[in-house]
């Protein structure tokens, strides 16, 4: 299916043409919807780009460009994540960065201190 396969609309209030692939990854490109949809497979099954081209029939570059074109999809489209409410754990051994500064650890009062006294 190519751009030109596509269902194609008209809004009336805008007066402009649009189709099924506006405003999506997929719009304004030459390459078929299928060739689009089967990389995007190949990428969940962690195929090199290489080895896309080969299986695609496309040039290196092409196949480079496609799964670009999808990863910065898949990013733009991530909705941000909002953190709220309270959190709750146990037993938990964080290490913040004082390896081999024995002193900076005595200084900011850490568990090791406690112990001794």
């Amino acid at each position: 299916m190519s751009n030109y396969d596509c269902q194609h609309y008209y809004c009336k209030s805008c007066k402009r043409y649009f189709d099924d692939l506006t405003n999506t990854v997929f719009s304004g490109h030459h390459r078929p919807l299928k060739v689009w949809v089967a990389c995007l497979y190949l990428m969940a099954l962690n195929v090199s780009n290489n080895q896309i081209a080969q299986e695609l029939d496309l040039c290196a570059s092409d196949a480079h460009h496609m799964t670009t074109v999808l990863r910065n999809g898949v990013v733009d489209q991530k909705p941000e994540v909002i953190l709220d409410g309270e959190v709750e754990f146990d037993e938990v051994y964080i290490v913040a960065g004082h390896k081999g500064h024995h002193e900076a650890l005595k200084k900011s009062g850490s568990s090791c201190e406690k112990k001794k006294a």
